[in-house]
C-alpha cells in the first residue's frame, strides 16, 4: 500500500472488533456460534442504511446462481454474505483493511458460507484477479477513500465481462459548501475525495461503462441519520443498540453520524446509486 492508502487503512483500523461484535451479540440474545446473516445485518454492512439499502441496491442487478460476483470494498462482508446467501453465487471480495477482512472471514466461516465467499486484502486499484473473471460486481461506499477515481473504474472494468452489471452505491458531492468533518469515511479531508454524480457517470463512461440508472437517495439517508441519532427536543441522546456499526466506528460515531446528518440536509452531498454495464471492448 502507498502512503495513502495506508493512511485510509488506518482510519478504518478497529482492534478487538470482533470480540466487540461478539459481545453485542450476546447482549442482544443471539449465539455468536449460531448465527444466521439477520443476526449480523447491524453491524457488517458498512455503509449508509446497511442491509435495507444492499437488499435495494442488489434487486437492481438481476444476479444469478451462476454468477461470478465482486465486492469492491467488502469491510466486514455482510453484503458479500448476504449475495452468496440469497442467489447462490459465489462472491469475491476484497478491501484495503486487513482487520476488516480477519473479522469478515471469521464471520463467515462461523456461517459456513467459505464454499461460496472469499475475501482477502487488496487495493481496489489492483485488484489480483485476472481479466474478465466477473459477470457482475459492486461496490458501497468505497470511492470516497480513493483520489484516483478513473483507476478505480478502469480497474472494475478490466476484471468484469462485457454485458457484466455493476452498482455503485456512494456518497456524493452534490451541492456547494465545505463538508463538515469528522464523517464515517474520514476525519478530515485529506482523506475525503468527492465527485458530483455527473462526474462519477462521466469517469464510468471513459471507463468502459454505460450508465443505465441513477437515484439521488438523500431522503432515504436523511431517516436513516435521524433514525439513528433519535432524541426529541429536550432529551439526552439514546444510548446505541447492542449491535450496531457504531462498534467499527468506536467512539466518534455519534458526532460522524451528525456531521454526515447536516452535511446531507444541507445538500452539500447524498448518497446516489448508479446502475451500469460493461461495453464491449
Amino acid at each position: 500500500m502507498d502512503k495513502f492508502e495506508n493512511a485510509v487503512a488506518a482510519h478504518y483500523r478497529a482492534d478487538g472488533l470482533l470480540e466487540r461484535i461478539d459481545a453485542g451479540l450476546r447482549a442482544g440474545g443471539a449465539d455468536p456460534a449460531r448465527l444466521t446473516p439477520e443476526d449480523l445485518a447491524p453491524v457488517d454492512e458498512f455503509h449508509v442504511g446497511g442491509r435495507e439499502a444492499t437488499v435495494y441496491a442488489i434487486s437492481r442487478m438481476s444476479l444469478s446462481a451462476a454468477d461470478h460476483v465482486l465486492d469492491v470494498g467488502c469491510g466486514l462482508g455482510g453484503a458479500a454474505r448476504y449475495v452468496a446467501t440469497k442467489f447462490g453465487c459465489s462472491v469475491a471480495g476484497i478491501d484495503l483493511t486487513p482487520e476488516f477482512i480477519d473479522v469478515a472471514r471469521a464471520l463467515t466461516a462461523r456461517l459456513g458460507l467459505e464454499g461460496l465467499v472469499r475475501l482477502e486484502t487488496a487495493s481496489a486499484l489492483a485488484m489480483p484477479f485476472a481479466d474478465g473473471a466477473f459477470d457482475a460486481a459492486y461496490s458501497f461506499h468505497v470511492a470516497m477513500n480513493i483520489p484516483d477515481r478513473a483507476g478505480l473504474y478502469r480497474e472494475i472494468a478490466r476484471v468484469m465481462r462485457p454485458a457484466g452489471r455493476l452498482c455503485i452505491y456512494d456518497i456524493m458531492k452534490t451541492g456547494p459548501g465545505d463538508v463538515v468533518y469528522p464523517v464515517p469515511w474520514a476525519e478530515t479531508a485529506d482523506t475525503s475525495h468527492l465527485t458530483s454524480p455527473a462526474e462519477t457517470r462521466a469517469l464510468l463512461e471513459e471507463a468502459g461503462f454505460e450508465v443505465g440508472e441513477i437515484e439521488d437517495r438523500r431522503e432515504f439517508a436523511l431517516q436513516f441519520f435521524r433514525q439513528r441519532l433519535g432524541g426529541g427536543v429536550g432529551d439526552g441522546p439514546p444510548p446505541p443498540p447492542p449491535l450496531g456499526i457504531h462498534l467499527v466506528m468506536g467512539g466518534t460515531w455519534r458526532e460522524k453520524f451528525k456531521n454526515t446528518l447536516e452535511n446531507t440536509a444541507a445538500g452539500r452531498i447524498a448518497p446516489v446509486q448508479m446502475i451500469a454495464s460493461r461495453k464491449a471492448a
